[in-house]
């Protein structure tokens, strides 16, 4: 939804947009803006963006209706309203938002995290870092929105232009002195984040997903790279050293540029020291200095969170001793390799794991840990990204000892035939168990583990509902294992509704 923002002092849109040509009328100073006819209000410019679904441009007479006093759109228009026209109305849409709401990304120091896989945790290390050193941080990201006092929860990853406008002025007002926002592909590609300039822009790392949404690997790497765009002058990037496709944007990236890695030289480095299956202790070296850091979340790629955490901490003016803290206080992200189960002879995880490089990187953390077997639970999603299903049945069978393959969110797909489609991947697929039932997978799972082994659920993380047909199905994977590690060693086992 793209509703009302309004100022009351408003802007020019003729200052605001200099590039624009009007017809109709004279450019017009606006106090309100809205991108949904359905919610236009009386003196209100009305924004014709291009939807996957619906163009603006064939509501604009509703808009006028409501009372829409302007039209900012793509082409000249036959209205009785001045018509503005621009080369992108999503791009002019946040830059009209975020003016109406005073720059606060002026005000607040603002950090953008975008990546493949580990925004989430890398936002909430930064946050966490930033909190250590008594600076109040704002965070909007895929786990929720908060502004320093109220909390939004079941929120996209990054939202709508005025409702990131809005979230990022509460965080000035409310004396947050930092904003930490994920910015999704998803986000990147719709502008949601134009009018936003950011100090520090992070990337984790770029791997092939999203082919089915952005279709090519090529546009999925030019969108992520428009986050660099928005630096201000002055602003920093970090960059995954060690991932290739991050580095490849080096050459195009006009600003001072802090590096991370673990195989690679880069500005900051990381060797781990030990690790167990409820924490690890990593040596973090930043120029010539080198601390120990022991956090209780595992893995290598969680040490790649660390490490962009520490470069924005650094950069922002964070020593290295409050760095470390900010990483070691931040005990676990919801369905982030969440470990449950503790008191078991065998270790539980938890996984947002989805994807085959992901997948493949949680059981390879796991791998060194596991004393006994290392069981892994999974699926793929319905009506999405086709060609790597048969690259997780190959990951899954390479990296863990016993496969049971699964339903994710199958939606209107038959989960057997996806799991066709996963086993397609698996050289003996005959050894790997196909439960569609994904609570009698889990069950199943837990049931066959002996002492020493681990089992990681992968593929939902913290999700809350599974979608089967039109359905939404309540569904928490952590739920499930809670209940059923209960009955555990008990006959039968009572297993919740599941798809």
């Amino acid at each position: 939804m793209q509703g009302t923002f309004l100022s009351s002092s408003g802007v020019s849109l003729g200052d605001l947009l200099p590039d624009s040509r009007c017809f109709g009328g004279k450019k017009a100073h606006v106090t309100s803006c809205c991108g949904d006819s359905r919610q236009c209000k009386e003196g209100d410019v009305f924004v014709a963006i291009v939807g996957s679904r619906h163009d603006g441009h064939d509501h604009v007479h509703e808009a006028i209706e409501r009372g829409a006093v302007a039209v900012l759109a793509e082409r000249p228009l036959p209205v009785s309203v001045p018509v503005i026209v621009v080369d992108d109305t999503r791009d002019a849409y946040g830059r009209v938002c975020h003016a109406l709401a005073g720059h606060p990304a002026d005000v607040v120091r603002t950090i953008g995290v975008t990546g493949t896989h580990g925004k989430t945790i890398t936002s909430m290390l930064i946050a966490s870092v930033l909190e250590e050193d008594d600076r109040p941080t704002g965070i909007m990201g895929s786990l929720g929105y908060c502004d320093g006092r109220k909390t939004l929860s079941d929120v996209a990853v990054t939202p709508p232009p005025a409702q990131l406008a809005n979230w990022l002025r509460s965080m000035a007002n409310n004396d947050c002195q930092h904003a930490v926002v994920e910015a999704s592909s998803e986000g990147l590609a719709q502008r949601r984040l134009s009018g936003v300039d950011f100090d520090v822009a992070v990337l984790t790392n770029i791997r092939r997903a999203h082919i089915d949404q952005h279709g090519s690997v090529v546009n999925y790497r030019r969108i992520k790279a428009r986050l660099f765009e928005q630096l201000k002058p002055e602003g920093v990037a970090v960059i995954n050293a060690d991932d290739p496709a991050s580095c490849a944007l080096l050459s195009k990236i006009d600003h001072p540029v802090i590096t991370f890695g673990i195989n690679q030289a880069a500005e900051l480095t990381a060797r781990v020291v030990e690790r167990h299956s409820s924490e690890q202790t990593f040596m973090l070296s930043a120029g010539s200095e080198s601390v120990p850091v022991r956090t209780s979340m595992i893995g290598d790629h969680h040490v790649y969170n660390c490490l962009a955490a520490a470069a924005v901490g650094l950069a922002s003016g964070v020593d290295l001793a409050t760095v470390v803290r900010g990483l070691e206080s931040l005990h676990g992200v919801p369905g982030r390799m969440e470990q449950l189960g503790l008191d078991h002879d065998f270790a539980t995880f938890v996984d947002v794991a989805c994807a085959p490089d992901s997948l493949a990187a949680s059981l390879k953390s796991l791998r060194p840990v596991t004393s006994g077997r290392l069981i892994c639970v999974f699926g793929a999603r319905g009506r999405q990204d086709h060609d790597e299903r048969p690259l997780l049945g190959r990951v899954a069978e390479r990296y863990s000892d016993l496969t049971v393959i699964t339903s994710n969110n199958p939606r209107d797909e038959e989960p057997l035939r996806i799991a066709h489609d996963i086993l397609d991947g698996c050289q003996y697929p005959g050894r790997a168990h196909v439960l569609p039932d994904r609570a009698r997978a889990i069950g199943w799972a837990l049931g066959e583990a002996r002492r020493g082994d681990t089992i990681l659920i992968a593929g939902r993380g913290n999700e809350r509902v599974q979608c089967v047909g039109d359905q939404e199905v309540d569904f928490d994977d952590r739920d499930v294992v809670r209940y059923l590690l209960r009955s555990v060693g008990q006959a039968p086992i009572a297993f919740p509704r599941a798809a």
